[in-house]
């Protein structure tokens, strides 16, 4: 079974002092008839983000990736889901929270990757593939990337 996934966020008062803005259970998206479901959980308009800025990183128009900015991701991996290849134009941070994933490049290369393990992803063209029976987290930050140039051509980027 998916455990919930609850965002805590922070900020400052009037006087300086850090104090707790929203302590929420995010909105998950069933995906892919419920094989898989992801959780935007914060985005930021620019690099360096402004901290200074009131608006909620949750209600940003974004799609996988947002450009100029980055986009927080929580995703679940049903048992023996498999998603498309796919590459974005961004750069990817990944931490596996739970069960086990499997990372498959369109060379054919594959490695399997357990909690705690990190991933960091440079434009690649990959697959997620969850090889056992149980729900697999990964955290996500995407920080938007100039594109992959070979021989001077960009190489298509897709947002799943």
């Amino acid at each position: 079974m998916r455990p919930q996934m609850r965002r805590i966020v922070t900020e400052h008062d009037a006087d300086g002092g850090a104090v707790f803005r929203s302590d929420d259970v995010l909105t998950v998206d069933e995906l892919s008839d419920g094989k898989f479901a992801a959780a935007l959980v914060w985005t930021t308009a620019t690099v360096p983000p402004d901290n200074n800025n009131d608006v909620e990183g949750d209600s940003r128009d974004v799609g996988l990736t947002l450009k100029g900015g980055t986009a927080f991701w929580t995703t679940d991996f049903g048992p023996g889901s498999v998603t498309p290849f796919h590459r974005t134009a961004s750069i990817d941070f990944g931490t596996v929270i739970s069960g086990t994933i499997q990372l498959e490049l369109d060379s054919g290369e594959k490695k399997d990757l357990f909690p705690g393990d990190v991933i960091v992803q440079r434009g690649t063209n990959h697959l997620w593939r969850n090889v056992t029976e149980e729900w697999c987290r990964v955290q996500f930050v995407l920080i938007e990337a100039r594109p992959i140039l070979i021989d001077g051509d960009e190489l298509p980027v897709d947002n799943v």
